[in-house]
């Protein structure tokens, strides 16, 4: 091959190299730019079961008691959001919270209804470290309503099997949760479905007005386990 030729071969080549390469400097260079800086230790990430962000518009700074005249449907809503909201800042514990429950459990269904609210709550250990975070958590609901297997269990049923004024509900929802990680906000939310069981007989009224709405005395009798509602 002609010498001069092999040289401006030589030359085309180590310039497409050259172009090559500073193309390639310019890209990890805005690559650079779009990704930022980056620190010689990645931060730590919220854990699932840890701290949690924005506060609903009120969290009660105690235990509340759940209400148990009125509508079945609104009973079950007070049951369910007594059982998810609560404050691990307020002062009070676990116990102190499933108590608010257990005023409205009935007495036959008492030890196993304890059981069934002690798995929703965080166990003593948990809420301590929770604590150090100063998590609150609460539920939005999104439905509550009468489940298809329940009416069929219903119309099963022998007669007196399932007692008037038992009824179910399963409830879907969000699980929110607030407080911080170090100094940082954190926020987690959980999808959550899960049946309330309980008892409602009316309310005895010697002489109701005839306006007067029928009230019902609700109690709690079980609640299915976590994420696994009748449907």
């Amino acid at each position: 091959m002609d010498p001069t030729a092999r040289r401006r071969r030589t030359v085309l080549i180590a310039a497409i190299a050259g172009g090559l390469i500073l193309l390639l400097l310019i890209g990890v260079g805005v690559y650079g730019l779009i990704r930022g800086p980056q620190t010689t230790e990645p931060a730590e990430p919220a854990r699932p079961d840890g701290p949690t962000a924005t506060s609903p518009t009120l969290v009660p700074a105690e235990p509340e008691p759940v209400v148990a005249l009125g509508d079945p449907e609104e009973f079950a809503g007070a049951a369910a959001e007594a059982l998810f909201t609560w404050d691990t800042s307020s002062g009070y514990g676990p116990a102190e919270y499933a108590q608010m429950l257990a005023d409205v459990t009935a007495d036959a269904e008492a030890d196993a209804a304890a059981s069934d609210v002690r798995s929703y709550l965080p166990a003593p250990d948990a809420w301590a470290q929770l604590r150090t975070h100063q998590t609150r958590q609460w539920l939005t609901i999104d439905t509550i309503e009468i489940p298809a297997a329940w009416e069929e269990a219903v119309a099963q049923a022998a007669p007196g099997q399932i007692p008037d004024g038992t009824v179910a509900y399963t409830i879907t929802g969000t699980r929110h949760r607030t407080g911080y990680w170090g100094t940082d906000p954190v926020t987690t939310t959980q999808p959550v479905a899960f049946t309330v069981f309980l008892a409602c007989t009316p309310e005895s009224n010697p002489a109701p007005a005839p306006a007067d709405p029928i009230t019902d005395t609700c109690l709690l009798l079980r609640l299915s386990q976590f994420d696994s509602p009748l449907r």
